[in-house]
């Protein structure tokens, strides 16, 4: 009786230790689970659509308690693998500030690098710093849902009026920026308030282009340049231009170092019999141009149309007597 009871405690207390024992690993299967579920990065872009040759500037939120992590802005364009654009490391509140330059549409996500490192130059260990009564560590962290950032081209083109010699071929160069090949840009005129294509050329490398187009009306024309978009960037314009026709005129040049008939001396000045003071009149002469204003009257000679003076001339490379192309 004796030997039976005294085993019966003892089989009783090694089932409580096994008990005991088997407790922390339930538990450490319960936190592993836990740990497998990721906390998805919350991210907000600055701006959904930016212009060519902007940063975008991507905020977000991470748990605070993965203060240290090392994060990385990754970017897409369609049908394209991610490629990383920069870095940076959540913040002790658990924020994060991402900013970098983004050419073509795509998307946009941000994505977990590195853990913090602990005091002791380790990895923190994550959620399964809960276990046995240890401080809790960050949460394990996902990357972000991907946004979607749309990007505008830009169009460089040469700045000023546009002289254009009447009945020939008006010859506009340009850059498609970013530089690609194939795509359409298309020149365009205002006309009764619209906008009317009147050529149309594809880019070459580069991005560059040559708009062709014969102009015949007289005078002054606004126009632009246009890219409809496509999927690597999105519509752009070009601003509005003056677009210059220049028809041949007889002209002359003089000294205008007396008075003039208008009272005043322009710099680049001109003489005309019928134009009102103050008209500004653009001359092209042997591949240069410049625009002058009227400040006197005649000539009244020789059928001539234009006097310029010794400043106008001399920016024309111009002497004597000769046909010049004029806007007026």
């Amino acid at each position: 009786m004796r030997t039976t009871n005294m085993r019966c405690p003892r089989t009783v207390r090694l089932t409580a230790g096994a008990l005991a024992i088997a407790a922390p690993a339930s538990a450490v299967a319960l936190t592993a689970g836990q740990a497998d579920a990721l906390t998805a990065l919350q991210i907000k872009p600055a701006a959904a659509h930016l212009g060519y040759g902007h940063k975008l500037t991507v905020t977000g939120l991470a748990p605070p308690a993965d203060g240290g992590y090392r994060l990385a802005l990754e970017y897409a364009a369609a049908g394209r693998p991610w490629r990383t654009l920069a870095h940076t490391k959540v913040h002790s509140n658990g924020t994060f500030r991402l900013r970098a330059p983004v050419t073509r549409s795509g998307a946009v996500r941000v994505v977990p690098v590195t853990p913090p490192r602990s005091a002791h130059g380790h990895s923190s260990p994550g959620a399964f710093s809960n276990l046995l009564g240890a401080a809790p560590g960050p949460a394990p962290i996902g990357p972000s849902a991907p946004q979607p950032v749309a990007v505008n081209a830009k169009l460089a083109l040469t700045k000023g009026a546009i002289p254009t010699l009447s009945g020939q071929p008006l010859k506009l160069h340009g850059t498609l920026l970013p530089r690609r090949a194939g795509a359409v840009v298309h020149l365009q005129r205002r006309a009764r308030g619209r906008w009317r294509t009147i050529a149309r050329a594809r880019t070459h490398g580069g991005g560059r282009f040559v708009l062709r187009h014969v102009i015949h009306a007289k005078g002054k024309q606004t126009i632009r340049v246009t890219f409809s978009g496509d999927a690597t960037n999105t519509a752009v314009s070009s601003a509005p231009r003056k677009l210059v026709s220049l028809h041949p005129a007889l002209a002359s040049w003089y000294s205008d170092g007396g008075n003039t008939a208008c009272g005043f001396h322009a710099g680049n000045g001109v003489a005309n019999k019928d134009l009102p003071c103050g008209t500004k009149v653009t001359f092209a002469y042997h591949g240069r141009s410049v625009t002058a204003v009227v400040d006197d009257r005649g000539p009244y000679v020789g059928g001539r149309q234009f006097d310029l003076n010794q400043n106008t001339a001399a920016a024309l490379g111009f002497n004597g007597v000769d046909v010049v192309w004029a806007s007026l």
